[in-house]
């Protein structure tokens, strides 16, 4: 514990009897009073997240437009200041570098927020792209903190804590005020499935905002229920469901990859796994046995005798409440309906092929 780094807000979670766990490189907490509460709270009111452990990078200069189109798989051209973009950075054979969001904070200047786990990966490739164009990389991490507030009263919560109105800003959009004298990034995003926003400050604006979150008595949430509720709505976590060995193409995310700009990272090899059809490919799955037993990261899944893939995540669903999991298997046997089945430790248990969104999103368009 003593070498991960810390959040500028660690002593609020320790002093609210967080459980602390590392994450990504930092200490960060995995629940307060319990996943499930907090979950719930998320899914029906609203909750906080610490989310001050990502990485942020801008990119500045007359080509930084050119440049971030290479090393993303979305297309930014002709994008307005205002919008966020959600793709990935691949390497030459098409596995997956990160995934990230591309902020457009104007011409030629944009604003990447990377994963914790992958900070000093990330900024490495992108320093190492970015010499054959003219811009310049500020890795910022250190400068920022983050809040995720999420929830279907997060709206509601901006206006009512904070004095900030957010109605203007829908699903992939963002604005920059100035708050406590402080420029403040204010977006609507978020990795919940559920209507929210991510806010990005000084760390001590951040720290104040949080104390008149819990002033109001909003729910702090842990990493725990950060994970379940990405889950249920489908949404990918870097490390299980995206990797360097796991293109987007296998993680059915090519909706992101667009194969029509003229050229990225990965494009071909993207594309003849696309052309191919030969990659596996990420699935949905339903446990079906009344006892709901959890399928866990890397246990078999079978068709017949043979194994055909592994499990990426798995939980019981708890706003659903059955036993889901998304799996990486052979192509074939892919399809929506297949039947197949899990080896859960020393027992097999019959599965169905289901969409991987077990639970409605409730973003605003």
């Amino acid at each position: 514990m003593a070498d991960n780094k810390r959040t500028c807000l660690y002593d609020k979670h320790v002093a609210l009897g967080a459980l602390m766990s590392p994450f990504g490189g930092f200490d960060m907490p995995i629940q307060y009073k319990g996943i499930v509460e907090e979950h719930n709270a998320v899914r029906n009111q609203v909750g906080v997240f610490d989310v001050s452990h990502m990485g942020e990078v801008r990119i500045t200069g007359p080509e930084a437009e050119k440049y971030v189109n290479y090393i993303f798989t979305n297309d930014i051209a002709g994008a307005t200041a205002g919008q966020i973009f959600y793709g990935m950075m691949l390497y030459h054979d098409g596995g997956t570098v990160d995934d990230l969001l591309v902020y457009k904070m104007g011409e030629n200047d944009f604003f990447l927020v990377i994963n914790a786990a992958n900070i000093d990966k990330d900024v490495a490739w992108i320093n190492e792209q970015a010499a054959k164009f003219d811009v310049k990389v500020d890795h910022q991490s250190e400068k920022y903190g983050q809040l995720a507030l999420q929830g279907p009263e997060a709206e509601k919560t901006m206006g009512a804590v904070f004095g900030i109105d957010t109605t203007d800003l829908v699903f992939y959009t963002f604005k920059t005020i100035n708050y406590e004298n402080d420029d403040m990034i204010v977006s609507r995003t978020g990795y919940t499935g559920e209507d929210g926003f991510e806010i990005y400050a000084s760390h001590a604006v951040i720290v104040k905002m949080w104390d008149m979150l819990m002033a109001a008595g909003v729910q702090p949430c842990g990493l725990g229920c950060r994970d379940t509720l990405r889950f249920e709505t489908g949404l990918p976590l870097y490390g299980d469901e995206l990797s360097a060995e796991i293109s987007p193409v296998m993680a059915t995310l090519s909706m992101f990859v667009k194969f029509n700009k003229e050229d990225f990272i990965g494009k071909e090899a993207c594309a003849t796994q696309k052309a191919e059809g030969k990659v596996q490919k990420l699935v949905g799955l339903e446990i079906l046995d009344e006892k709901k037993p959890i399928a866990r990261h890397g246990y078999e899944v079978l068709d017949g005798e043979k194994v055909v893939g592994y499990i990426t995540t798995g939980y019981r669903g708890i706003s659903v409440d059955k036993s889901l999991a998304f799996a990486l298997v052979d192509r074939e046997v892919g399809a929506l309906g297949n039947q197949l089945s899990v080896r859960i430790r020393k027992k097999v248990f019959p599965a169905v092929v289901i969409k991987k969104r077990f639970y409605q999103s409730n973003y605003k368009k």
